[in-house]
């Protein structure tokens, strides 16, 4: 929780398509809700139409994972800002989910589609709770290896959003297919970084250990995400 600054709160029910079959709720679910109640807070805010804002990393540490019909608490609040960009921490509670997640954003022109920098009225809403902490975007985690394994991949039409690509939820799905094959999760800890933005088509999925890449059939990659635990 923040020491200080704005917070904001919203309360859900996880609805049938946001579980599996055992009522676990789904990481492409809890990134939806992510960037919901991302959007409503900046509403909320009066910041409507001020900036097209890209996700450039999600991490997201369940200790306990949200249950289908569990009532959950959202609370989220800006916990670094630079000058194009800012870091979102959002918290999921419930009866027994306990979920904590970071994500940092990239604010950008939308007519010149290149960052954009943050005006006096937003960083008065927003710094407060940052406390001087950063929001460094640089990309972190590794290319895949050259020899690694690889296999088909597509994106759906039904997976693109407003901004002309594939919905950021959806990058998790071939970690959810993985978890669909053993037992049920108790906890989880990953991360995701996107690159390069996809569209709707085929694409590949390149693995080492844990690790998983989603690349375009060229060899670009469109994201990365690394098993923490």
């Amino acid at each position: 929780r923040p020491g200080a600054g704005r917070a904001y709160e919203q309360a859900i029910r996880p609805g049938i398509a946001d579980a599996t079959p055992s009522g676990r709720c789904r990481l492409d679910a809890i990134a939806r809700w992510l960037q919901d109640i991302a959007y409503a807070d900046l509403v909320d805010a009066g910041f409507e139409g001020r900036g097209a804002w890209i996700v450039r990393r999600i991490r997201i540490r369940a200790e306990a994972f949200p249950r289908f019909g569990e009532k959950l608490e959202l609370r989220t609040f800006c916990s670094g800002i630079g000058r194009f960009s800012a870091e979102r921490r959002t918290s999921i509670r419930g009866e027994a989910a306990a979920v904590e997640t970071v994500a940092r954003w990239v604010c950008l022109d939308p007519a010149a589609g290149r960052p954009m920098g943050f005006t006096r009225d937003f960083l008065a809403v927003y710094e407060e709770s940052a406390q001087g902490r950063d929001a460094n975007v640089r990309l972190r985690h590794p290319d895949p290896p050259s020899d690694a394994a690889r296999r088909p991949w597509r994106f759906r039409a039904t997976e693109m959003d407003p901004a002309g690509h594939i919905n950021n939820s959806h990058y998790w799905t071939p970690l959810e297919e993985d978890l669909a094959t053993g037992d049920e999760p108790d906890s989880i800890d990953a991360e995701i970084e996107y690159r390069d933005p996809a569209v709707a088509g085929d694409a590949a999925l390149i693995r080492d250990g844990t690790s998983i890449w989603i690349a375009s059939t060229e060899g670009a990659v469109h994201a990365s995400l690394l098993r923490v635990r």
